[in-house]
Parts: C-alpha cells; structure tokens; sequence
C-alpha cells in the first residue's frame, strides 16, 4: 500500500513564480531555461523525480503568488519506497536550491490531502517602518517610512473578523481561492492581529481560506487607514459595497509569508 508523506516547507519566494508548477510533466526531466517559470512545486517535483525515478504529485495546501514567501507551507504526495521519513528529508533537502527548505517529513493517514484536510492558515504580512531604506530584509519585507496610527488599523481589523464576503478584497476573478478553484466569496477570518516591536510590524490573519491576493489587498487598506487616508468605519463600508476599487491598492507581495496551516 502507498505511503502518504507530508511536508513541510519554507521558501524564499523572491525568484519563484509562485507555488504550482506551471510546465506539462512528461517522463524527462524538465531543465528549466532562460523562459521558465520557476516554481516551488515544479522544484519540489523535480527533486522527487531524481530521488524515485518517476513522476510523483506533489498536492500542497494552497497557492502563494509570485514573489510571495513560506515558513510553513504544507504539501503531500503518495510513494512505496520504505525510505525513512529523515532520509526522504535529507534526499530531498540535496537535491533542493538553497531557496527551498524541507522542514519536516512525517507519514500520515491515507486520507491526509494537504488541501481538503486543512482547517484554517495563517499568513503573516512584514512591514519595516523607519526612515532608512533595508538592506537585508529587503526580499522579505515591505518598507513604509511613514508615520503609521496602529491603534487605527486595529480597531478597523476587528471589522474582518467573523464569517463576511469578501469580495472587495479579491483581485481579479473574485471567486477564485488560492488553491486556484472557482468558490463563494465568503470566507471566515478566525483572527486579525497588528502587532510591533522597534520598527517592525506584523499583520497576522488566519482564515479558514482566502481569494486571490485577499490578504494584500486587506494589507493596502489597513496602511490607507493607517495612514488617515481611510476613516474609522472604512472597512465595513468596504465590505458592504462588494466592489473591489472601494478598497485599498494591493500590498507588494515580497512581504507575505504563508506561516502556518492547522489540521
């Protein structure tokens, strides 16, 4: 019988065109070339395929756009090797760019899918907020040198959370989610959290599942309100036009990380 083996992964998403891999399989091995778009999955596919000698899918809990980072992505695929779970860690982490990181191997039930089984993810949005530019963090955070109320953006993120559509949040298509399926526009936001230390802030929400760019569209609105360039009230007002161009411009995706999903 199959073993069902998930992941957990981080990666650096700066030189990555999101996660789902975009090219056809066939039995060779894909050399990616100047035209390519690289993925996390396509890497993560290609490193399996040199470990077992075939095509093996890879189902991960959802999708992060281009650019977008992981701490905690989860992933599952079925094989019949008896590998031990730490040397399919190893073997994959050899054969994976320094961008890509298994964190965690483990066996699971048969009926484990990455993405059907989830019960909510959190996504985590950096923000550096000081008067100097960054240099190391300049991949993984978005730079806001401007003054910033937070007791503003936190009272009006209290207004996301609960069972809400959300259909001025979604770019493009508004139905579609981030594991690239057609759904409602209703989605449950469980918690909106602003928190800082020194010149560093977080916004952290977990749902139980979002629409396309939902979070750095979410992201825009709050640092608009921040900002004062949105009054008090201006996201439940957003909420209720259901019209995308009444909420706040999209967030750069370098400060996006998918940071955990719960099972």
């Amino acid at each position: 019988m199959p073993r069902n083996i998930k992941l957990t992964i981080e990666y650096d998403g700066t030189l990555f065109h999101g996660w789902q891999a975009q090219q056809p399989r066939s039995s060779r091995p894909k050399r990616l070339t100047a035209g390519s778009r690289r993925t996390v999955q396509g890497e993560i596919e290609r490193a399996l395929k040199k470990i077992y000698r075939k095509n093996l899918k890879l189902i991960g809990s959802g999708r992060t756009d281009s650019g977008v980072h992981a701490c905690g992505q989860v992933a599952n695929f079925a094989m019949s090797s008896p590998m031990p779970l730490a040397e399919i860690q190893r073997a994959l982490n050899a054969n994976l760019p320094e961008d890509i990181s298994i964190i965690k191997a483990e066996e699971v039930l048969p009926d484990f899918h990455a993405r059907y089984s989830a019960r909510s993810k959190t996504y985590r949005y950096s923000i550096l907020n000081r008067g100097a530019r960054p240099a190391l963090e300049r991949n993984t955070c978005l730079y806001y040198p401007y003054p910033l109320n937070l007791a503003a953006m936190r009272r009006e993120a209290k207004s996301l959370v609960g069972r809400k559509d959300f259909r001025s949040f979604a770019a493009g298509d508004a139905s579609k989610s981030d594991d690239g399926k057609m759904a409602s526009t209703v989605r449950t936001i469980k918690r909106a959290g602003i928190s800082r230390k020194g010149d560093h802030i977080w916004i952290d929400i977990e749902a139980d599942g979002f629409l396309y760019k939902m979070v750095r569209n979410i992201v825009g609105t709050l640092l608009a309100v921040g900002a004062s360039r949105l009054p008090s009230g201006a996201i439940r007002k957003i909420l209720a036009q259901k019209d995308r161009r009444a909420a706040g411009v999209t967030a750069k995706a370098k400060g996006l990380a998918l940071l955990k999903v719960i099972y």
